[in-house]
């Protein structure tokens, strides 16, 4: 059997993968796990994207949770992050998010929060879905008053535009800035937090209409965001996804910065400011080498985990580390929230450049981005973790090692959220490292697709 539970919750193409059945038993299996101890009736905060599919899964998932006596509390369309950060605002005993983040609209997703905010651990996501397949007889049924009920709250967005807002101590006047809201979660927050904070905005993508959240724009799709940078003459040009917890940048000229290029900065000025605890960045495996590399002639620890940011944040936790991040602009400010932030993120980087009177490309010097090739493999769900079974796949990579040994790397992972194997090869020349990358993905698809 799959797994239910990808590295960002359970995704799947609505109503065929993810259906209003599925919604509904990880409604009455989720609440139970995480709200079972309480001596309260539990009151779970409940959001959305943008997507057609959410009104279905919402009602399909309030259901469950009620049917345990649980309460759920609708906020409506909010960045994910909002629903990390009022989880403990509004001393809720967990939280769930109907998102599938930068997918295409046909796909959804539900991810739980624990009480303090966080995404939950590998062993609560199992004890869910080993509820859910075992059989969800054994739990509660309560009747009459003990059922709970469903309360819609207005005023959340509001709550969660005054807590960005706290998190800067500068603002945004003589800022001309552009921001694409991938016509998703934070098509509302976003233009409403910079535009209060002095700065003029111009948006684009954002107006949503249930079925374009992340079509050809957001930060997967950049083309329209660094042209209209250059064509107005901005300042910046900022880019959210579709549930609004990772942010991509465009600089006054055009150029792009990845989740590596704003951590370097970010983690700079962290330091010089006596800010980054034990002097440490956490990043994935993911991260450009010369990330690494900046790390090392900066004086910076650089700790590296596998790719997803649940294991970003849990070495932050461990090792007492407040700053991380991904690669695809997922950055976690654990100062401030649980979760990575994409308008968080973008507030941070925007205060440097108040603070310091740098323009974001004179700022952008902390690292040199090495050649870096990232291919997707579109392989069998069922198939793709099972690669390393193949001798021919082996035996490819193997020659691929031994090829880029000392002069740069390749990794090889499935997606955790996705029926793609993603194949990432770092070395000195761009267009041969592309060429193995497509003919590793060949192959791939080749042995996997079925």
């Amino acid at each position: 059997m799959i797994s239910l539970f990808g590295t960002d919750g359970v995704r799947g193409i609505a109503n065929t993968e993810l259906t209003p059945e599925l919604a509904f038993n990880l409604g009455r299996a989720g609440a139970h796990v995480l709200t079972r101890n309480k001596k309260h009736s539990a009151n779970i905060i409940v959001g959305v994207d943008t997507r057609v599919s959410c009104d279905m899964l919402e009602s399909a998932l309030v259901a469950g949770i009620c049917s345990v006596g649980a309460h759920a509390v609708l906020v409506g369309i909010i960045p994910t992050p909002g629903i990390a950060h009022l989880i403990r605002e509004y001393n809720m005993d967990a939280g769930i998010m109907i998102s599938a983040s930068h997918n295409p609209v046909a796909d959804n997703g539900i991810k739980f929060f624990n009480s303090d905010g966080y995404k939950l651990p590998d062993v609560l996501e199992n004890e869910i879905e080993n509820i859910i397949v075992g059989g969800l007889e054994n739990l509660p049924r309560p009747v009459g008053e003990n059922l709970g009920t469903k309360k819609i709250k207005d005023d959340a967005l509001e709550d969660y535009i005054k807590f960005l807002k706290s998190t800067v101590k500068v603002d945004l006047e003589d800022l001309n800035i552009a921001i694409d809201c991938a016509n998703g979660a934070t098509y509302k927050s976003a233009p409403l937090v910079l535009s209060s904070l002095g700065a003029k905005v111009l948006p684009i993508h954002n107006t949503p209409n249930g079925v374009n959240i992340n079509k050809n724009c957001g930060s997967t799709h950049m083309q329209d965001l660094v042209e209209y940078v250059k064509s107005n003459k901005l300042d910046i040009g900022i880019a959210y996804d579709g549930d609004g917890d990772r942010c991509l940048v465009v600089d006054e000229n055009g150029y792009v910065l990845d989740g590596d290029e704003i951590m370097s900065i970010c983690g700079n000025y962290l330091k010089e400011q006596n800010l980054l605890k034990n002097n440490t960045i956490v990043a994935t495996v993911m991260s450009n080498l010369g990330f690494f590399m900046m790390g090392k002639d900066k004086g910076i620890k650089i700790k590296k985990v596998d790719v997803g940011d649940r294991y970003v944040l849990e070495s932050m936790l461990e090792g007492d580390f407040n700053f991380g991040g991904e690669q695809s602009g997922h950055i976690i400010f654990l100062d401030h929230n649980t979760t990575g932030d994409g308008i968080l993120t973008s507030l941070q980087l925007l205060e440097i450049m108040k603070s310091t009177g740098k323009k974001l490309s004179e700022l952008n010097v902390q690292m040199k981005v090495m050649p870096q090739v990232l291919v997707n493999a579109k392989v069998s769900n069922a198939k793709k973790h099972s690669y390393s079974l193949n001798d021919e796949i082996n035996e490819e990579i193997n020659n691929l090692e031994r090829k880029f040994e000392g002069r740069g790397r390749v990794l090889i992972r499935p997606s955790g959220t996705e029926p793609l194997i993603r194949v990432m090869i770092e070395g000195e020349d761009e267009q041969v490292i592309r060429q193995e990358a497509n003919k590793m993905v060949n192959l791939l698809e080749k042995l996997l697709k079925n």
